[in-house]
């Protein structure tokens, strides 16, 4: 049995320096590597938005955009498209909605996380990096409520540390971890 048989899904929130910090999770990821990863990341609706394109550059890991009724599948990296949550299906979907702001965000992390964790329970693992505000926290309490493993990037080394702080506020952060060892914990699930 593999270390990630436990695991099925990895979401992912981060905004104010989260191109830095994907890099580094995601830059070392396996092209094989066994989980899917969806990733809210906080943009703008700017046209040019070259985010999959320029993480995709130095991954060798498959990065996408989010894609309504996408099935999930193993290895890929989606990305939520600006303007849009997106949610995860009982169906193992992806469900894009255009509803209103939720922490003055959309796409927002706790949208993402709330579903991801109604889908995946125990099976998923919910990781919160950089950011300037509070998304993020009340998912990350519900994924813990569905005995999920929760990590929160060290407020101290984050270029924002607003949002890990608000999620280690909770008590539902299972571990603080510096980018490095994130990176490091997704790489022994490849094993």
């Amino acid at each position: 049995m593999t270390k990630n048989a436990k695991y099925e899904a990895i979401v992912v929130g981060t905004s104010a320096g989260g191109l830095n910090a994907l890099f580094v999770l995601l830059e070392t990821l396996p092209a094989n590597f066994p989980l899917p990863i969806i990733i809210v990341q906080h943009r703008s609706k700017d046209k040019n938005d070259l985010l999959e394109e320029v993480l995709q550059n130095k991954c060798k890991v498959k990065i996408k955009q989010a894609d309504e009724k996408e099935k999930i599948e193993k290895g890929v990296v989606y990305i939520a498209p600006p303007d849009y949550h997106v949610l995860i299906e009982n169906d193992l979907t992806l469900s894009l909605s255009a509803d209103e702001y939720v922490q003055f965000s959309r796409p927002s992390i706790d949208v993402l996380f709330e579903s991801a964790a109604g889908v995946y329970k125990d099976k998923l693992i919910g990781i919160i990096l950089t950011g300037a505000n509070s998304d993020g926290a009340s998912g990350i309490r519900l994924i813990k409520a569905n005995d999920g493993l929760t990590i929160a990037q060290k407020p101290e080394e984050a270029f924002s540390p607003v949002m890990p702080s608000a999620a280690i506020k909770t008590n539902a952060v299972t571990h603080i971890w510096p980018l490095s060892k994130i990176r490091d914990f997704l790489l022994t699930l490849n094993n």
